[in-house]
């Protein structure tokens, strides 16, 4: 076995070689393996407050199978700790940390690595550094936070977030309001509900880069302390066979997880993440195509909360991620391999599925209407992003005049002044990446639901983002965006849009030769005085949404 941590003798490793022993390592455990933990550990995340005592069972697995663990650090930022506008730090860390992943582990030329995560940007942030430098990788995430309770009843976050609006308006009892931000939160893990967190830990389950079950487990389970010390254990046999990143994150298994997010309707980021981790894999596909497809191929087994009325607590009782993809295996491609050496078929041969009304079957769904449609046009030559289950019948199909804003608070000051009439195309770009760093549109969505009349006849087209509670005709994820000279951005104030979901199709009704013209006299730029460094530097190299927003 030949390892990447042992140099040819020459001054750079026996500086290395006297640096270590200088620490107090011994020769014998230098000659061992080097296996980084890539930890992202820190006291103001409650999704990984925890991974410093998860990282020490890491570290005896390691030591155990003969390799010498090797602690180093990542950003965590919390997208519940975080102002969404106009500063929005959350994603554009995603790609901070897969730079962080490859100067660490690759400076120190460690021979494998296991990362340790659990949030929302920071578990792609890892898959994406992973599948960039391409060595053997375990990914352990932090499980889900147990469930809240609150006058004498077990309670979801997500219930206590929905009453903010409602306390808001002076429509609710204080003290009922506040025992209820006080008390639905519980000590760590990921939020207990189908948000980023969860979602991004599942895909990884279903990429087979983490342990079987993993993704499904509790925060406070000593299941979680089992699998971070069989992972340590793990990571020295797959650098012993060299089996790396690649072999597992294949195109097979990217699909694999694509499909894992329709039967569980997981968080609408992972339009945003699934392809960034592939396209740092080298896989240039069309991505958003695979979730069309696979939209209109698995319908919903597990009907979680915010949607449905199932925790993750229910659904580790249930079985778990393995008695969910046994269910799915008719759908999936059981034969990619996964951490465990073994195929996720042969991972999932003995799983039991203990309720199967939580978990169904593929032939006794929850739904099999189509969760997200990718619509194409002159509009999104790359696409946009529609949730379908959601659209009104008598939307389906539409025709409107362009209401043009270059920006979220323009937009809702002319929805709350009465400036947006009924059957309006209502354009909100300048929020995708490069412009807002992927600001979500999701406010102005539920202000107009407010109105039936602009609800039931209106569109929304944005470059933003929008979250899993979306619905209406509304379209996001536009691509190319606004700021990348794309065509939303050449859109004027009257102009026809038509749109027809079935046909997943969105046009700009205007010539070529117009549209061209409106490119080429395009202009914009990024006000980069109003922003710190690094949100400046961002925005000079993200690339499209359509492949994930990675650096270009």
């Amino acid at each position: 076995m030949k390892l990447r941590s042992q140099w040819e003798f020459g001054e750079a490793s026996e500086c290395r070689r006297g640096l270590m022993m200088g620490m107090g390592y011994s020769n014998e455990e230098l000659k061992r393996p080097l296996i980084g933990i890539v930890n992202s550990w820190n006291e103001f995340n409650p999704g990984h407050v925890h991974l410093q005592k998860v990282a020490e069972r890491v570290k005896a697995g390691i030591r155990e199978a003969g390799g010498l663990p090797l602690e180093v650090m990542t950003t965590g930022i919390c997208d519940g700790m975080v102002l969404k506008d106009p500063r929005y730090i959350e994603v554009p860390s995603r790609n901070s940390i897969a730079d962080q992943v490859e100067l660490t582990v690759e400076g120190n030329f460690f021979d494998g690595m296991v990362m340790l995560s659990t949030c929302d940007s920071i578990v792609p942030g890892h898959l994406m550094g992973a599948a960039r430098i391409n060595i053997p990788t375990i990914l352990v995430t932090g499980g889900y936070m147990p469930l809240g309770q609150c006058r004498g009843k077990e309670v979801l976050h997500i219930h206590a977030q929905d009453k903010v609006g409602t306390a808001k308006e002076g429509k609710m009892d204080m003290d009922e309001y506040n025992d209820l931000i006080a008390k639905s939160w519980g000590i760590c893990g990921a939020c207990t509900s189908m948000t980023t967190a969860n979602s991004m830990c599942m895909v990884a389950e279903a990429l087979g880069m983490s342990l079987p079950g993993n993704s499904t487990v509790s925060a406070v389970s000593s299941q979680l302390y089992l699998i971070a010390y069989e992972a340590g254990k793990q990571i020295v046999n797959l650098v012993e066979q060299d089996i790396k990143a690649r072999d597992i994150m294949t195109v097979e298994a990217i699909k694999n997880a694509i499909k894992l997010d329709m039967a569980v309707a997981g968080s609408s980021n992972l339009i945003l993440h699934i392809p960034a981790i592939a396209n740092e894999a080298g896989y240039d596909l069309p991505w958003w195509k695979y979730f069309d497809e696979a939209s209109q191929e698995v319908p919903l087994l597990s009907h979680l909360a915010p949607g449905g009325p199932y925790s993750l607590k229910d659904l580790d009782l249930a079985g778990g991620m393995p008695a969910l993809l046994k269910e799915m295996l008719p759908v999936l491609d059981g034969n990619c391999l996964t951490v465990t050496g073994n195929t996720i078929a042969e991972n999932v041969k003995n799983a039991v599925n203990y309720n199967p009304e939580i978990i169904r079957s593929l032939d006794n769904p929850v739904m099999w209407e189509p969760g997200i449609g990718v619509l194409y046009g002159n509009l999104a030559p790359e696409g946009a992003i529609l949730k379908i289950a959601a659209v009104p019948e008598q939307l389906m199909q539409f025709k409107g005049k362009a209401r043009v804003f270059d920006g979220l608070h323009d937009a809702l000051d002319a929805l709350r002044g009465g400036q947006i009439h009924e059957g309006d195309a209502i354009i909100i770009r300048f929020l995708g990446l490069k412009a807002r760093f992927g600001t979500t549109a999701f406010t102005f969505q539920e202000e107009l639901k407010g109105n039936p009349v602009l609800y039931n006849s209106c569109a929304i087209i944005t470059d933003g983002r929008f979250s899993g509670g979306t619905s209406g005709l509304s379209i996001g994820y536009v691509s190319p965006e606004a700021a990348l000279a794309g065509p939303l951005g050449i859109v004027e104030e009257g102009d026809t849009i038509e749109i027809d979901v079935k046909e997943r199709k969105i046009h700009l009704d205007i010539t070529e030769e117009e549209m061209k013209a409106r490119v080429e006299a395009f202009h914009w730029e990024f006000p980069e005085n109003d922003y710190p460094r690094f949100l400046n530097l961002f925005v000079k190299n993200v690339g499209s949404m359509a492949k994930g927003g990675i650096w270009e």
